[in-house]
């Protein structure tokens, strides 16, 4: 899969991916603003890992942010179940050397209709940490809406932590082939 956002793409995996993941993802600030299950400090097995797991799975549903032929971030949706079906969790990061030029919002304007679409959904969400600033512009400016403020409903670093739940949602019903008006 690839998809051209003009300041980036957003592309399938690489094994050769390892060596430029490993260096942008070892960094806490951006471990501060993830799930633990994010590593810190992150290594070269921990993206190796990442990158097998992502390339296994099916259907692909995580990719990387990639600048001039090199992986300096990721994009991925976590596709729901259950009642949940129509839905997805939308999580990304972006090396740091990166941050304010615009690279997360190109690459979620992008992703969000090819999730939606491929996967025939009718909600993407997103639940950044309230003093993660910097990603709610992201999402403001790919037409994602705040829907509330969820109180100390994380744990992150040693305190709880409030979350903002932003979606992107379709109108219309869900068919079986996809979204009718």
């Amino acid at each position: 899969m690839e998809l051209n956002c003009g300041k980036c793409k957003v592309r399938s995996w690489y094994l050769n991916d390892v060596e430029s993941i490993a260096r942008h993802a070892n960094n806490k600030k951006i471990w501060l603003n993830l799930r633990d299950r994010f590593p810190y400090p992150y290594t070269k097995v921990d993206a190796r890992n990442w990158i097998e797991s992502a390339l296994a799975a099916r259907p692909e549903s995580s990719w990387a942010i990639d600048i001039s032929g090199e992986a300096v971030g990721s994009i991925g949706f976590d596709l729901k179940t259950d009642v949940e079906r129509y839905s997805a969790e939308v999580g990304y990061w972006l090396g740091e050397k990166f941050w304010g030029r615009g690279i997360c919002t190109a690459a979620l304007k992008a992703a969000t209709p090819y999730a939606l679409k491929s996967y025939n959904l009718n909600r993407v969400f997103a639940l950044p940490f309230i003093e993660n600033i910097a990603s709610i512009h992201v999402l403001e400016k790919a037409d994602y809406h705040r829907e509330c403020i969820m109180r100390r409903s994380a744990f992150k670093d040693g305190r709880f932590v409030d979350q903002v739940l932003y979606a992107y949602v379709l109108e219309g019903q869900i068919t079986k082939n996809g979204v009718s008006p």
